[in-house]
């Protein structure tokens, strides 16, 4: 493959779609009858930002065959402006594939909300570079960036290697790679060396690196800040001195970041950033902000991070533009950001909530 000149796209992002239940009115999941369902997936949040504000996005995904939650699915993606393809799996009998199903209410007050995956059966699981024409879509399409993240790249053996595929292609290519490491302990039970090997060598040739205090520790070994009765704002220069760390582990990337988030209660966090591009910080010390549903909060930061650094930002921009983009994805009923215009994102950060007529 040679490397592109053009990009078609703005942001690629490889990801498994499922579905989100979500009871009405705040309500608790085991105690309600009726649900508000939404297409679903960490991966496709982050892209979100980036297509609502009008820069054309990819999504690399798989499908059941003749299934109306894939026709919900295709809908949906085409909605929040995103081109898509991924192959079509015959779903083999009722025992088949499907697509995940998230089980997720929003807390209340002093409740916090509780989340259950069902991912049995999950096509997304079969994602394989196999599946697609890499040719065209990084030599002759072509991506500004590439976003993967840890949840598909330990989804399963196969979207590990697929996820691994991908960043090298997509480096030789001309492509930035974004990966945000997204650690969880049950998708690396077992797997621990495997995975540790495989994320080690995506972070290696990644551009951007995100994630928090437990992703660096459990994802790449990096030693995490100090622990301790202190509040989250004094522990900024902890968690400082862990990216550091990460930088020197991982030096060819060129921004590393991470979130700070303190639960008042339900609806109501403490919400601060930390990002580097190694000449410079933005630290945001955290603010209070107002949640309807805190899921999807983190997705929406690194989706207007990526946002900012496509559009040339500096860090300090980049930073505040993500703290927003993460703020506003927390008062949606959906579980990502719909922006309306970057004027709508600068008031949040602004803290301007007053009526625009």
């Amino acid at each position: 493959m040679t490397k592109t000149e053009t990009h078609k796209y703005a942001l690629l992002i490889p990801t498994s779609m499922g579905i989100r239940l979500t009871p009405v009115n705040s309500q608790p999941f085991h105690c309600s009858d009726t649900f508000k369902m939404q297409a679903t997936s960490a991966e496709s949040n982050v892209a979100s930002v980036v297509s609502y504000l009008g820069m054309p996005v990819k999504i690399l995904t798989a499908f059941v065959k003749g299934s109306p939650i894939s026709h919900f699915i295709k809908d949906n993606l085409k909605s929040r402006r995103m081109d898509f393809e991924g192959r079509e799996f015959e779903q083999g009998g009722p025992w088949g594939y499907r697509h995940q199903i998230n089980m997720a209410d929003s807390g209340w007050g002093s409740r916090g909300p509780r989340v259950h995956n069902d991912r049995a059966g999950e096509v997304g699981r079969e994602l394989s570079a196999d599946d697609f024409d890499f040719e065209r879509i990084f030599a002759k399409e072509g991506a500004k960036i590439v976003h993967l993240s840890g949840l598909i790249a330990a989804l399963s053996p196969k979207t590990s290697k697929f996820c691994l595929d991908i960043a090298r292609i997509a480096k030789k290519n001309g492509s930035l790679i974004s990966f945000d490491l997204n650690h969880r302990a049950s998708f690396w039970k077992g797997r621990e060396k495997e995975l540790s090997e495989i994320f080690a060598e995506i972070a290696s040739i990644s551009d951007i690196l995100i994630g928090n205090e437990e992703d660096f520790q459990l994802c790449l070994g990096i030693e995490g800040p100090q622990a301790g009765g202190k509040g989250l704002e004094e522990k900024i220069d902890s968690f400082k001195e862990m990216i550091s760390r990460v930088q020197k582990a991982y030096p060819n990337a060129a921004y590393f970041g991470t979130t700070l988030r303190e639960v008042i209660s339900a609806n109501s966090h403490m919400w601060g950033a930390l990002v580097t591009d190694k000449k410079s910080w933005e630290i945001i010390k955290p603010r209070e902000i107002g949640v309807l549903d805190r899921i999807g909060g983190g997705d929406g930061f690194v989706g207007g991070l990526l946002y900012g650094i496509l559009k040339g930002w500096d860090v300090a921009k980049c930073a505040r533009f993500g703290w927003a983009t993460g703020a506003l994805a927390t008062t949606m009923l959906t579980d990502y950001a719909q922006p309306a215009d970057e004027e709508q994102v600068w008031s949040i950060w602004e803290g301007n909530a007053r009526v625009k007529r």
